[in-house]
């Protein structure tokens, strides 16, 4: 099959990237590399083609979606932060370039575009687990040009005919995180700073939670959703299930170094949800995939890799 992954040299994109080519896929990707690496894509790097350019560059997206059969859209700004600095540019990359990419695609005559959301559209919610039909409050920039591109990908699928579905990433992790990266998550840097014998910067105390699931297990989510019928014009849920809180990690982290743990509680950071955990029955019920990676299985295949 001819696929197209927007972000693909990131870290989602490079893992999903590697995995298509060892299953045989012919593989493109669309990346500005202004945070993914080429280097990222490992031995599949001289099996892929890559278009070097931007998602709010017409002729390069209409380039990289040409002759393809599904898009994988994973490229977009993803740091909360970032995005409460800067929301104009997160519209328009968030927005504008996805915008730009569903009508590539349809041009095109992609059948089906899976694209990459997030939890974050939830907000702070009263009540756990969080369904895919619960009223979405976006808390930044960066969630609600999520959902507005999740609004997008189903007004697609319902006026054009071009089959988007979209997945609610919760935490993702796994080995290949940059603790360095402006856009790394919490355990990379966690790791990082216990092995280098420095405390763990948690803002707020630490109480709060996350449903924390594998990005191996977030592969197989994004290739189910590209084949399952039932999941075109569908947005669903991707997580364990479960919440673990930030303190809790840590420790757990520590456990499977063999370390101690010291935390550095900073001040809570504006934008950023209490707690989380995620429904994920309907995408068992529509498109047939559950995680099954837990976190100790998965951090040991992360701080080992």
């Amino acid at each position: 099959m001819n696929i197209l992954i927007t972000g693909g040299a990131g870290f989602i994109g490079s893992h999903l990237t590697r995995w298509l080519v060892e299953q045989g896929h012919t593989v493109r990707v669309l990346d500005n590399l202004s945070s993914g690496r080429s280097a990222a894509l490992g031995p599949a790097r001289s099996a892929v083609e890559l278009v070097v350019g931007d998602l709010r560059d017409p002729e390069a997206v209409a380039r990289a979606v040409a002759g393809t059969e599904v898009v994988f859209h994973l490229a977009a700004m993803i740091s909360v932060a970032e995005s409460i600095e800067r929301p104009r540019a997160t519209y328009d990359v968030n927005v504008i370039g996805t915008l730009g990419l569903f009508d590539a695609a349809r041009k095109a005559g992609v059948r089906r575009v899976v694209q990459a959301s997030t939890c974050a559209v939830y907000g702070n919610t009263e009540r756990l687990p969080v369904s895919e039909a619960d009223l979405p409050r976006p808390l930044s920039p960066y969630s609600a040009t999520k959902l507005a591109a999740e609004h997008a990908g189903l007004l697609y699928t319902n006026l054009y005919g071009l089959e988007v579905t979209a997945l609610r990433f919760f935490n993702i992790y796994g080995p290949g995180q940059d603790p360095a990266s402006p856009y790394a998550a919490a355990i990379p840097r966690f790791v990082q700073a216990l092995r280098a014998g420095r405390r763990p910067i948690v803002f707020g105390d630490g109480m709060q939670t996350r449903d924390f699931v594998f990005v191996g297990d977030i592969v197989q989510a994004l290739w189910a959703a590209a084949q399952a019928p039932g999941a075109a014009g569908g947005v669903f849920n991707v997580g364990r299930g479960e919440e673990t809180s930030i303190l809790d990690l840590i420790h757990t982290i520590a456990a499977v170094l063999g370390i101690p743990a010291e935390i550095d509680f900073q001040t809570a950071r504006p934008g950023e949800v209490r707690h989380s955990r995620a429904d994920v029955g309907r995408l068992a019920q529509q498109v047939g995939f559950r995680a099954t990676t837990d976190l100790p299985t998965g951090l040991a295949i992360t701080l080992h890799e």
